[in-house]
């Protein structure tokens, strides 16, 4: 399945949220159910924005809870546990994420680094 997208988008993994969310996911629902943009499909959450300024308190609001935003420091490169979309595709590469600009749509790549198995890490080989 997937979720709708409209000009921005704020989007995290469910399994995240549900171990990151005071409360998890039933909490989260709760906090967002009376707001129009929230949607969500079996994997992913959704909230929408029209404006960058309105974006970036959705974005430190869901830091302060504490998920991580994206690798790269002060000039970030991916996104990690959270993916900001807007109408030409994800602002930064986000690995775990599939958007259909054409549907207008998201949906999780289980086989990402945001997979369901946080636990697990990848090491190099020694050369």
């Amino acid at each position: 399945m997937a979720i709708a997208l409209e000009m921005l988008n704020f989007i995290v993994p469910i399994h995240l949220i549900e171990k990151n969310y005071p409360g998890g996911w039933a909490q989260c629902r709760r906090d967002y159910e009376n707001c129009p943009g929230s949607w969500h499909d079996e994997h992913l959450f959704r909230l929408g924005a029209m404006n960058g300024m309105d974006m970036m308190l959705l974005l430190e609001r869901w830091k302060e809870l504490g998920f991580k935003a994206h690798y790269g420091g002060r000039k970030p490169t991916r996104w990690r546990e959270l993916c900001i979309v807007d109408m030409f595709g994800t602002t930064l590469p986000c690995d775990w994420i599939i958007v259909d600009q054409e549907a207008g749509t998201a949906s999780f790549k289980t086989t990402a680094s945001a997979r369901q198995s946080n636990t697990t890490k990848t090491t190099r080989k020694p050369r």
